[in-house]
């Protein structure tokens, strides 16, 4: 009898551990993105007016990704880079510009 209390409240407390870690995967996943998110956009400005960026909510193994659309400063239309964010450093590099129409990636207005 004393073993199955045993077990239970082990059980038990191994559910309550695993669902607080659940949670605070979420937040530090919601976390990681808006860091993403904002480095991304931080690395676009010189280029991009008003950035928006589209954020993988996990990326890869060791980079954060993401979509960075906007209109190009001192010209007409849109943009779009490629963001990668190191999840080591934290810091955000953008590619060269790829052609928005083709991707449908404008935004409606």
């Amino acid at each position: 009898m004393q073993r199955n209390n045993i077990r239970l409240s082990a059980t038990i407390l191994f559910l309550m551990t695993a669902a607080r870690a659940l949670a605070s995967s979420d937040e530090a996943w919601k976390e990681f993105a808006a860091d993403v998110e904002a480095k991304c956009r931080q690395a676009a400005a010189a280029s991009i007016a008003d950035a928006r960026a589209v954020v993988d909510p996990i990326g890869s193994a060791h980079y954060g990704l993401a979509l960075v659309t906007g209109r190009p400063k001192g010209a007409n239309g849109f943009v779009t880079h490629i963001c990668v964010y190191d999840k080591q450093s934290k810091g955000a590099e953008i590619g060269s510009e790829l052609d928005t129409q083709t991707l449908n990636l404008l935004p409606e207005e």
